[in-house]
């Protein structure tokens, strides 16, 4: 069963599950070849809900051939890949990677505008936008900002 099937099967139960389906590869690694599938929802999955999915496809695809099997979830700083990632993106911050230098650089930074005509577009600055073809692109990702404050407790010491 090639992962293309598995994938078919996953997008089903997540559906049923009422989870969206962000990803599933199969990668070589030291170790073994790892099956992967990422599952999410606005708020994020709770651990019991990864549990319950690899429950359910783990008999329907042991023709799959791979090692080790996983289920998470991407986390907030996750590439963005599809259509609608881009579009739950726009307007933040993004750093975004080029195969190949474009202007002398192969690393930008800037708030997305959004993915347009095969075209990302990112605001580097107040008047300033750049864009790239998807194509030419290795990698879009949120950029996670937080400081010291956000690394507090919320519990009140005693």
């Amino acid at each position: 069963m090639p992962v293309k099937e598995a994938a078919q099967i996953a997008q089903k139960i997540a559906d049923e599950f009422q989870l969206e389906l962000i990803d599933v590869e199969l990668v070589k690694e030291p170790t073994g070849h790892f099956l992967r599938f990422y599952i999410d929802r606005p708020g994020g999955v709770a651990l019991n809900e990864l549990e319950n999915f690899h429950r359910r496809i783990q008999p329907l695809v042991e023709r799959v051939e791979y090692d080790y099997m996983e289920v998470s979830s991407p986390g907030a700083d996750r590439p963005l890949k599809t259509e609608r990632d881009f579009a739950r993106a726009e307007g933040l911050a993004v750093e975004l990677k080029t195969y190949r230098p474009v202007n002398g650089a192969k690393q930008f930074t800037g708030d997305l505008v959004g993915l347009r005509d095969g075209m990302i577009v990112i605001r580097t600055g107040p008047e300033e936008e750049i864009s790239f073809a998807k194509k030419d692109v290795a990698i879009v990702r949120p950029i996670i900002d937080f400081d010291e404050a956000d690394l507090q407790d919320d519990v009140p010491v005693e």
